[in-house]
């Protein structure tokens, strides 16, 4: 069967009128499904007996399970969910005072290999479905519900497994049922997707026309230690790499966020603030400085508080703006595919 989470509107909108119907039938569809959250066709009203039939019949609905829940004392949850295939994908529930934010995966595994990264423990399977990434603001919309505080996911960020524009297409059609008003009604200043720096695709995705915003796994002010630690920074090196992020603010209006995670003695000292500095100037961008979740099969360590306010300082002495992104979820398995690496590892005992 197909699954109707797999359709954009645009491309529910053929698929209905490929069944004789008129178009505006998948807006009506689209409405029940989402904003009235109704999953069953037979209660479908306005759709006639006989397509609700042919619904019934070729289509479904269906979203991830729950395999692990873990929940942090800060309120973060992290889930694993298992795929109708048997696969698994984490997703994160990270609550702060402007809202609800989903942090969402967009591949099984991952094949940038970032060296201290926990996702990269596990290679790239395959691409996430439409319906499997959407499926996991889904489910944890559902855990909302279920909490009874009339509260939704209002944020979504794509910096979970994989790399968001290795799987371009299918995370374009997620965003653009997020970001519908008949969808998830999500603005489209509230989704980031994140990108290790597939250049080609930073140009497509400026192309968009949206407002949606882009991130920049950065993590290295020098293609010396980014070819070290980032395995794509040979393939798209930093200077070609700085021009699509200036063509990305000049044709889409917005600035960028370049994420940058500090590795103990690898990238964290005042020089290499500096050098970032510089790499960065005549941007409109902001530095989100990342504290290092360790994992125990990788050998950097994080570096210490002192450090990661001398290179914060640093940075604003440059004049560069930056903040230290929040952390959440420290006490459960906190770094993006460590959920999903331990349970691999213990099915291999």
């Amino acid at each position: 069967m197909y699954n109707l989470y797999d359709y954009s509107l645009p491309k529910l909108e053929e698929l209905v009128v490929s069944f004789g119907e008129k178009k505006f039938r998948a807006t009506q569809i689209f409405k029940w499904i989402y904003k009235r959250k109704i999953y069953n066709f037979d209660e479908m009203s306005d759709i006639s007996k006989e397509f609700r039939e042919t619904l019934k019949k070729d289509f479904c609905l269906k979203k991830p399970e729950i395999f692990t829940k873990q929940v942090s004392k800060d309120g973060t949850i992290k889930l694993l969910l298992s795929l109708e295939d048997g696969d698994k994908v984490e997703t994160v529930l990270m609550r702060y005072n402007y809202g609800n934010v989903a942090c969402v995966s967009s591949e099984v595994g991952c094949n940038m290999g970032c060296a201290f990264c926990a996702s990269g423990l596990l290679k790239k399977k395959r691409e996430l479905k439409v319906s499997e990434i959407l499926g996991q603001v889904l489910v944890l919309n559902d855990l909302l519900d279920e909490e009874g505080n009339n509260e939704r996911i209002s944020h979504i960020v794509v910096m979970g497994t994989g790399e968001p524009f290795d799987n371009y297409e299918n995370v374009m059609d997620f965003i653009r049922i997020a970001n519908h008003p008949h969808g998830l009604e999500i603005g489209a200043r509230h989704i980031t997707v994140s990108t290790c720096g597939i250049i080609p695709k930073i140009y497509d995705y400026a192309n968009e026309g949206l407002q949606i915003n882009l991130a920049i796994s950065l993590h290295a002010p020098s293609d010396e230690i980014r070819n070290k630690i980032m395995p794509i920074s040979r393939v798209y090196p930093l200077d070609e790499l700085m021009k699509a992020v200036k063509y990305y603010e000049k044709t889409a209006g917005r600035r960028v966020t370049f994420e940058y995670i500090l590795l103990k003695g690898i990238n964290d000292s005042k020089e290499n603030a500096k050098e970032l500095a510089s790499l960065i100037k005549g941007t409109l961008a902001y530095v989100n400085l990342i504290p290092y979740n360790e994992v125990n099969e990788m050998k950097y360590r994080r570096s210490d508080e002192k450090t990661v306010h001398d290179f914060l300082d640093t940075l604003m002495k440059c004049g560069v703006t930056a903040t230290i992104r929040k952390e959440f979820g420290s006490d459960i398995d906190a770094a993006c595919g460590q959920l999903r690496a331990k349970d691999e590892k213990q099915l291999s005992r």
